[in-house]
């Protein structure tokens, strides 16, 4: 057999490569078409385990696989030839380094005889996402050389060990290729291509370090929490649920405020916790003396003033986010949160309920019922609403996406507890760029898919809107048109004159939401009032495919009901004994 020309060296190099991914549990791949990725593409389109997912824009095509890694828990791959298609990666890259999610990319690149001399779609790739990743290597231009199979399946094994290791993240493989690309033959093979897979790099134990530091943690965050009767479990978002929270919760007879994106909003967490914060009175009334804080940092305002004010601070921080702002943290257990909260339930005395309990269980029913009072009386459009039925329709077993900004903070607001309902997030660094394709992505988990999002997170991901929402996938975006950018409105900037505050803030953009989405060939329902929404959810629901309801609302009057809302809770707290 004659020598393997650089197209099938390159070819089987990188098929020994996808192949350790695929036997280490990766089965999906996004790809946007390149030449120099030719190598990449054939390899994953040619292996029977992966299913490949092609996108013309790289930003939505990383987005797409940040979506599938959030709601599979699995490592996904990304794929794309040289230049600025790998640097068009990066806003997702860094999404899933802050929010610990596990992404391959494998950028294609040119050789280094091409570097430094004008080539054309050649930049530097060396260390192109800088801190942002777990692992950055450079595999080198495949050679012709005896040890080939083992140095590319662990190359792919190391790769998933570093995505996967706590904390997980994306980790980075830049592959040089020379010309020719294609393989000349499907015939020539790394030996023990099909073998035993090399020696891996094995992840961290789950608990971090052993029994022994899981003990001790658990030890003392019990001595911090033991006695205080005046306490609050806040649990922020979490990447993996741990429900071994509600128990734990109910045992030391503390109010759970849970956001959505926690898993824990459940029949046992306060229904209307997020609101209660957003009233100074009952702030001032109600200061814990212990919080114990699990997951993110908390989303809202009046949550952040909770934590910011009890007397001490205890957190369990399964991701080493250091999830503490204020920089005030008396502990913070780096470790799993089933295994911390089981083993304190297990260590402490279980407190029947207190009258600091109880005042918040009062709180919580009156305020819940005087709020969905409110909301329900009103027939137009208001974002709070919107965000309240959408959690309440979505079936059992069900995802829904929420875009940052404010959709995520209206469902902290508005969502009731309920359970069978799994709750996603962009909320590593909280940008709204690729929320369509992060949606479509999560819907590649087979379980019903859903979307709270705004006018201007559409509009930001249009292309993958476009490109995708023909293509067989299955979605409905729930889209508050607000004109623009809603939350601005809420903030110190709105004080500005009208019009400096329209054009530098605000930014109404007068497009046809509806239209746009025709065109992508999604189908489109506008929903002009609250009754309106309930109707359009179950025909939308019922057509498959990707759903569009424009839900249009006066962005200024949004403030004012805001405003109502604000009123009700602060006369329901006032009007408790």
């Amino acid at each position: 057999m004659s020598a393997p020309g650089d197209g099938d060296l390159a070819f089987a190099c990188a098929s020994a490569l996808v192949d350790e991914l695929a036997r280490g549990g990766l089965s999906h791949a996004c790809l946007t078409p390149g030449s120099r990725s030719t190598p990449l593409a054939l390899a994953v389109a040619r292996h029977p385990s992966v299913r490949v997912h092609v996108h013309v824009d790289e930003r939505s095509s990383a987005f797409f696989a940040l979506g599938i890694a959030k709601a599979t828990a699995a490592p996904v791959a990304v794929i794309c030839t040289s230049g600025t298609a790998a640097a068009n990666h990066f806003p997702a890259v860094i999404e899933a380094f802050m929010a610990r999610v596990p992404l391959v990319i494998l950028t294609a690149d040119r050789p280094p005889e091409l570097h430094g001399v004008g080539a054309n779609q050649t930049i530097d790739q060396q260390h192109l996402y800088g801190s942002f990743v777990r692992w950055f290597i450079d595999a080198g231009v495949p050679e012709d050389r005896s040890d080939n199979a083992t140095v590319w399946r662990s190359l792919g094994a190391r790769a998933l060990a570093a995505a996967r290791a706590r904390p997980g993240g994306p980790v980075h493989v830049n592959l040089p290729f020379r010309e020719p690309l294609l393989p000349r033959s499907d015939d020539f093979a790394l030996e023990s291509a099909t073998g035993d897979a090399p020696d891996t790099v094995s992840a961290p134990a789950a608990d971090g370090g052993g029994s022994s530091r899981l003990d001790h943690e658990v030890s003392t965050l019990a001595r911090h929490i033991a006695g205080a009767e005046r306490g609050l479990v806040i649990a922020g978002a979490l990447r993996t649920p741990a429900p071994e929270m509600l128990p734990l919760a109910a045992a030391l007879g503390w109010p759970l405020i849970a956001e959505p994106a926690s898993g824990l909003r459940r029949a046992t967490a306060l229904a209307a916790g997020s609101l209660l914060a957003t009233d100074p009175s009952w702030r001032d009334g109600h200061r814990a003396d212990v919080v114990l804080q699990v997951g993110a940092a908390p989303t809202t305002r009046g949550v952040q003033a909770l934590v910011r004010d009890a007397g001490r601070l205890v957190v369990i921080d399964p991701d080493e986010l250091n999830p503490v702002p204020d920089r005030r943290a008396d502990f913070i257990a780096h470790a799993d949160v089933s295994p911390i909260a089981t083993g304190l339930a297990a260590a402490i005395k279980a407190t029947p309920s207190s009258a600091w309990n109880e005042a918040w269980r009062a709180a919580d029913v009156s305020t819940r019922s005087a709020v969905d009072a409110l909301l329900d009386s009103w027939d137009e459009p208001f974002e709070g609403r919107v965000a309240r039925d959408l959690a309440a329709r979505v079936p059992a077993g069900g995802i829904l996406v929420v875009a940052s900004s404010m959709p995520v903070r209206d469902l902290d607001h508005y969502m009731a507890p309920r359970d069978g309902l799994r709750v996603l997030a962009n909320r590593g660094v909280s940008g709204i760029d690729g929320m369509v394709s992060t949606v479509l992505g999560a819907a590649e988990s087979g379980a019903p898919t859903y979307a709270l999002i705004g006018d201007l997170a559409l509009l930001h991901d249009a292309a993958g809107l476009v490109w995708s929402a023909g293509r067989g996938h299955a979605a409905l975006l729930v889209v508050v048109d607000n004109p623009g950018g809603g939350i601005f409105s809420l903030l110190p900037q709105a004080s500005l004159r009208r019009d400096e505050f329209e054009e530098l803030f605000g930014t109404p953009h007068a497009l046809d939401l509806g239209a746009l989405a025709s065109a992508a060939r999604a189908g489109v329902s506008r929903v002009e009032h609250a009754h309106d929404f309930a109707p359009a959810f179950n025909v939308a629901t019922r057509a498959g495919g990707v759903q569009v309801l424009h839900v249009t609302v006066d962005r200024w009057r949004a403030v004012e009901l805001r405003e109502r809302v604000a009123r009700v809770v602060e006369q329901s707290v006032a009007a408790l004994p």
